[in-house]
């Protein structure tokens, strides 16, 4: 079973669309294991944006992310990185495909609703920045047999 992260951006959160989005996720299968809300500081920002801190835009990044406390989400389930990456669409709401969060909720590159971890290696670093161990509840067994075939989770 696998944990992803995902982050209700401050866009997301003004707009409204937090309960829209997570239902999507739960209706594709994916369980919550974690949610929280938290006000990101600067220092978060360029660990987890590490990728992009010293570009000119990083800045305007960091405003965006701290306008408003975020909501962050560990999800979980097979394949759960993947799974929720394609269900985000494109960075650039713009050119995200109809069906998908971005593609159907967003125009922009960086007010995109969601960050989304780009890779099963990126998610578990990503969650443990964000998540304690014992603030992660593993799944049920009943609630997977509902989801999968018992060949997928065992």
């Amino acid at each position: 079973m696998q944990t992803t992260l995902v982050i209700f951006k401050p866009d997301c959160i003004l707009r409204g669309l937090i309960g829209e989005i997570l239902q999507r996720f739960e209706k594709k299968g994916l369980k919550i294991a974690g949610i929280k809300k938290a006000h990101l500081t600067t220092e978060l920002l360029k660990e987890h944006y590490a990728h992009i801190a010293d570009k000119p835009f990083f800045q305007g990044v960091v405003k965006a992310m701290q306008s408003t406390p975020v909501i962050a989400v560990a999800l979980r389930g097979v394949d759960a990185a993947n799974v929720a990456r394609k269900m985000a669409g494109a960075t650039n709401a713009r050119d995200a495909e109809p069906g998908t969060i971005r593609g159907d909720l967003a125009m922009s590159v960086q007010n995109n609703l969601v960050h989304i971890s780009d890779s099963p290696e990126s998610a578990e670093i990503e969650v443990k920045r964000f998540f304690k161990n014992e603030e992660l509840i593993d799944l049920a067994d009943k609630e997977l047999e509902v989801i999968y075939s018992k060949d997928e989770i065992n």
